[in-house]
């Protein structure tokens, strides 16, 4: 009795001494996380320098604030003509850049997390935080092939289980990987594997989440993708000139550089760049056509009769315009109006999503998310405004532009089985014999 008396006030010991350690761990996570909160900005870290040799040779001469100007435009001119291309080789391949830009952004938040909590050591972090990932993925792609693939699903029976019982087995993947994070929950870190789990979720909600809607309004068109980015590109660079040229009024505390003038600059640089662009663009079928996958031939399609938001239409100048232009009315793609209005939200509403992600580094004393771009820094640090732009595009698009898609509902009517498809028939048959389309002849 005194051997298992001994033995059981060992255990408890040790049981003690594991609370006490898992406690201490607590308090020193505490305790950087205030020392965290304490720190200045100007205790900001620097970000890593990344620029080429040879473009540091060949700025030498220069003074910090130019040869940063140089390093950003020969960048950025170096990114749209990239770009560019991407937008040449077609759809698959902007749906595939969205899809790596997701990763990056991805990677490099996930990272801050690592390293600001010291979560070295915690069991399958990187693992889990990957594997959510692909789960998400799978998920939301999952949905896009079966809205948009339909009749290249129908002629595949693999394809038709996974497309059928989609939903669940990504719901099996995901619960999969909550039972793998609560098995490797440790005493000693549950708060911090916790505050990881909430990383990583939040991470997941602002990247892949949005690059979906990006793929979305994609699938309507070329020109609902085009505009909005690039107006939120323009607006970046014409703020970035008229601040650094005319900027003498600070905006926000959290971003001291950002100035009212070129806040305002940007904006009207980013509405009549956006209104101008999206003539040219409205002028071409590849542009304005729904992107629709040809199963016959395997290739993404852009070729349809343009609606009407495509087609010329003229309008009447307002009187008090028309004194100052001369023209009493104006031709002009109805587009162009919608155009406004994403330009003006990528230039008044979209900075936030950039103020936003100053806040989360200043939070968390960094300058950059990477140092992934010289001069600009990490991707996540030229796409935080695109993603609050593909949200607001997405619910633009569904409320005031799209409305039923024959095409759409076509190919969901073709994966029904033929004696549903029949009650489809008759039943539409009759509504329209009902409603004096059809002849009652044809009642059959």
């Amino acid at each position: 009795m005194s051997a298992r008396r001994r033995r059981r006030a060992a255990a408890e010991e040790e049981e003690e001494e594991e609370e006490e350690a898992g406690s201490d761990k607590e308090v020193d996570l505490e305790e950087r996380l205030g020392e965290l909160d304490l720190r200045s900005d100007s205790d900001v870290l620097p970000p890593t320098d990344s620029t080429p040799e040879i473009l540091k040779r060949a700025l030498s001469g220069l003074s910090a604030r130019w040869k940063n100007w140089w390093i950003r435009g020969i960048l950025t001119l170096a990114m749209i003509s990239v770009f560019f291309l991407i937008i040449y080789l077609g759809s698959f391949m902007l749906m595939l850049l969205v899809l790596s830009i997701q990763v990056k952004c991805y990677h490099e938040i996930i990272t801050i997390g690592y390293r600001v909590y010291h979560s070295y050591d915690l069991p399958w972090f990187r693992s889990l935080s990957w594997y959510f990932l692909l789960c998400v993925n799978y998920f939301f792609y999952g949905e896009t092939v079966a809205d948009y693939f339909a009749t290249f699903v129908q002629r595949r029976e693999q394809l038709q289980f996974l497309i059928r019982y989609h939903r669940f087995i990504s719901f099996a993947l995901y619960l999969t990987g909550f039972c793998m994070f609560v098995l490797s929950l440790v005493k000693k870190h549950y708060r911090l594997q916790f505050y990881m789990f909430a990383w990583t979720h939040v991470t997941l909600l602002i990247t892949v989440t949005q690059s979906h809607l990006v793929i979305q309004n994609l699938f309507e068109g070329m020109i609902w993708f085009l505009v909005p980015i690039s107006s939120v590109i323009c607006n970046d660079i014409t703020a970035y000139i008229f601040g650094f040229f005319f900027g003498r009024t600070p905006l926000i505390k959290l971003s001291p550089k950002k100035t009212w003038e070129g806040f305002i600059g940007g904006f009207f640089s980013t509405v009549v760049f956006g209104f101008i662009f999206s003539y040219f663009l409205a002028q071409h079928q590849y542009f304005v056509c729904p992107v629709e996958y040809n199963s016959e031939t395997n290739r993404f399609v852009t070729e349809c009769e343009p609606s009407e938001l495509f087609q010329m239409k003229k309008y009447s100048v307002p009187p008090l315009l028309q004194a100052a232009l001369g023209w009493e009315t104006v031709n002009m793609y109805p587009f162009q109006m919608h155009s406004i209005a994403l330009s003006t939200f990528a230039s008044l509403i979209g900075p936030f999503g950039g103020f936003f992600a100053s806040g989360f580094k200043r939070a968390f004393k960094i300058k950059d998310f990477a140092d992934t771009i010289p001069g600009h820094g990490g991707i996540m640090d030229r796409f935080d405004c695109q993603y609050l732009m593909a949200t607001f595009v997405h619910v633009y698009i569904t409320s005031f532009i799209r409305g039923p898609n024959p095409s759409k509902l076509l190919k969901q009517l073709l994966i029904l089985q033929p004696e549903q498809q029949l009650i489809v028939y008759k039943t539409l048959k009759s509504h329209l014999v009902e409603k004096g389309i059809l002849q009652p002849s044809l009642r059959g």
